[in-house]
């Protein structure tokens, strides 16, 4: 009987090849559409879900309220890794660690040098009684009890050992930044799940005292908070999130540092489930070189979907609906030699089950496709191989189930309450309920279809908006070349930018720190004091010879410019001025504002400027020189406006990493747009 059903369904589909073929297609790219935003979200969603008792695992973080607003940091005080386990009840486990930036390394008995290499750590045996890894060679008990011991993951161990067997590896050594050495003492297995914990280098925490980061981890300060030191916890299973920051709040009340009182600034310890890290916003993420995961959106992208699917049943339902007067006879002639109602509408389920499958298997084909064109507008990690997990299949079988039911019963119903008598003369029967059914599903699918073309006309304009307007300076033909961190002199980027100015094809040149939007952010406390009040404002801080305002065209309201690059003096911007109670340029000029118990000339007020993304404010700015470059050069950046072809910036761009080569042999080459670094905060 069954086969009867789908010989027969298969013979109406083949006969009407037009018809099936428009069914299927429009149903294939309703359910791809669906499926790639299906593998974005479940992409998204399932980062570091795999690990034991995750649930009840968080990361400790600091919350500071301050004059100016608050403010959110990912790490914590140094006493913090000790006081959880000493001083709080209720914590089943913790793990401290310290994100280690160096200029390079190298194993040992190589000459292969690692530049800036990324995803190392220092931390202790506890981190990987928090995290489970599983162990190649050596044991979490001993890997890290002493100094200048380090864990490596099979990825790493064979970048720096190619040639050695992993188990050849235990015992070697790992030099870093050419003065501290580390020996091997264990290797463990890559996570095989999406995690946000991809480091892959674990240096024992007591080889902090040889590293110029000792003070900010040995410190006994509570009132040093660092982004880099991060606390992870994990609740035991009779206490709650509540009953632990309860005792964090306690905790941060005992420990009130003098400055914050001076500066009337208020902390507080807080958690963070380890379920919302991978869409954290606010306290930092550990791999900044994928973009933001946002929850929202992902929310948003999930009913966009479920549209999108809407869109497809509705209409695979019309067409088939429709095409029922086409087929009057056919269900006279079936009801005439005794087809029932029940085996009618069987076996339209029959022919939309083939349609959904045909369209399903479409579909997948369609997403593969879909996900290499698009590839540089979805998470990388999103490709084909999601497809293969358990859930995908259950999301397609399930997927099918619900569009033939839903799709292939109504037609059905419509078909089998065909009279025969009418029925064989090719009439159809009228009815007002089964008309207004069919208005709603059209008009439902006309509403829906216009929905998503004003919402993506309304995106599309936003983010046109948001890549064209005006942010407060130059930005096209605008690049900046970093120079490397070790080198704390500034006397080679004096000759680098000599020579790039040089150089045809270069319109204008500076010497300066970071460009006037960036994610990266200096700030300090400056206070203006008159003989009756204190205000107390915290300013970021850019640093730029005398050509960075010409650079990027920022104006100068009142004053002047800074006398030379070393001299103590500061140009304001507006919403600065602003805080400190002044509204005309030329009344702060000539003022003191005072900066780490120093006094500082205010020399000029510029326009303001947007400092990172039209979704945040602009925050009060100064604009100095490098007045630290006795013990270590803030000048790092070399800022270009490249010529007006835009056919010759290749050559440029060539000419200029040649220069950096000849004075910096060996180091990478890092040149960017300034529009990628604007594009990039969206």
């Amino acid at each position: 009987m069954i086969r009867n059903y789908i010989k027969i369904a298969w013979r109406n589909i083949w006969n009407n090849k037009l018809f099936s073929a428009i069914n299927i297609i429009s149903l294939a790219i309703g359910l791809s559409a669906a499926f790639v935003i299906g593998l974005m979200v479940y992409y998204e969603f399932t980062f570091d879900t795999f690990h034991q008792g995750g649930d009840r695992m968080y990361r400790v973080v600091t919350d500071f309220e301050t004059p100016q607003g608050d403010m959110k940091n990912g790490g914590v005080a140094p006493p913090m890794r000790l006081a959880v386990r000493e001083e709080l009840t209720g914590i089943e486990q913790s793990a401290y660690f310290f994100n280690w930036w160096i200029s390079e390394s190298k194993a040992a008995s190589s000459e292969q040098i690692f530049k800036d290499p990324e995803k190392i750590i220092l931390t202790q045996a506890s981190y990987f009684d928090l995290f489970q890894y599983k162990w190649i060679a050596g044991s979490k008990e001993t890997a890290l009890q002493k100094p200048n011991q380090v864990v490596l993951t099979r990825k790493r161990a064979l970048e720096y050992f190619p040639n050695l067997p992993l188990t050849a590896v235990m015992g070697q050594t790992i030099e870093y930044n050419a003065d501290i050495q580390a020996v091997v003492s264990g290797i463990v297995e890559d996570f095989d799940k999406r995690s946000d914990f991809f480091f892959d280098e674990f240096v024992s925490l007591a080889t902090a005292k040889q590293t110029g980061s000792k003070d900010q981890i040995l410190n006994d300060s509570w009132g040093m908070t660092n982004n880099a030191s991060q606390l992870y916890i994990k609740i035991s299973e009779h206490s709650t999130a509540a009953q632990i920051k309860s005792q964090l709040v306690a905790l941060s009340e005992q420990h009130v540092d003098a400055d914050m009182i001076k500066y009337n600034n208020k902390r507080t310890f807080n958690l963070q489930p380890l379920a919302d890290l991978h869409f954290d916003q606010e306290y930092g993420v550990y791999d900044y070189s994928r973009p933001e995961a946002n929850k929202n959106i992902l929310i948003s992208l999930i009913f966009i979907a479920i549209f999108l699917l809407l869109l497809g049943s509705i209409n695979f339902i019309n067409l088939n609906t429709a095409q029922a007067t086409q087929r009057a006879k056919e269900i006279g002639i079936r009801k005439t030699l005794g087809s029932s109602k029940r085996q009618l509408i069987v076996q339209f389920l029959g022919e939309t089950f083939l349609l959904t499958l045909l369209a399903a298997l479409s579909s997948v084909i369609l997403s593969i496709f879909a996900l290499k064109v698009f590839d540089d507008f979805i998470p990388k990690g999103v490709d084909a191989t999601l497809m293969a997990s358990p859930w995908f299949t259950g999301l397609v079988l399930g997927l099918i189930t619900i569009l033939t039911f839903l799709s292939g019963f109504y037609p059905g119903l419509v078909l089998s309450r065909f009279k025969p008598s009418r029925a064989l003369k090719g009439e159809l029967i009228r009815s007002e309920n089964k008309s207004s059914l069919r208005k709603v599903l059209t008009v439902s699918q006309f509403v829906i279809a216009q929905v998503f073309v004003i919402v993506t006309l309304l995106v599309s304009k936003q983010i046109y908006f948001m890549m064209h307007s005006d942010l407060g300076f130059r930005t096209d033909a605008v690049v900046y070349l970093q120079t490397p961190w070790e080198d704390q002199k500034v006397d080679k980027r004096f000759v680098l930018e000599q020579e790039i100015r040089n150089l045809p094809g270069i319109s204008r040149i500076s010497l300066g720190g970071m460009p006037p939007a960036s994610h990266n952010m200096a700030t300090r406390m400056g206070i203006y004091k008159t003989k009756n009040q204190e205000v107390i404002q915290e300013l970021q801080v850019l640093n730029g010879d005398g050509d960075y305002l010409d650079v990027y065209n920022i104006d100068i309201l009142a004053g002047r410019k800074p006398l030379n690059d070393t001299i103590e003096e500061y140009i304001i911007n507006e919403t600065g001025m602003q805080a400190f109670g002044f509204h005309n340029p030329e009344d702060i000029v000539g003022k003191y504002i005072e900066l780490n118990s120093n006094k500082r000339l205010i020399v000029g007020v510029m326009k303001d400027f947007k400092q990172r993304s039209l979704k945040t404010g602009i925050v009060p700015l100064v604009l100095t020189g490098d007045t630290g470059r006795e013990r270590r050069t803030n000048f790092r950046t070399v800022h270009l406006v490249l010529g007006d072809k835009a056919s010759g910036w290749s050559g440029t761009l060539a000419e200029i990493e040649q220069v950096y080569k000849n004075i910096y042999p060996g180091e990478d080459f890092k040149i960017t747009f300034l529009d990628q670094t604007i594009a990039n905060f969206y």
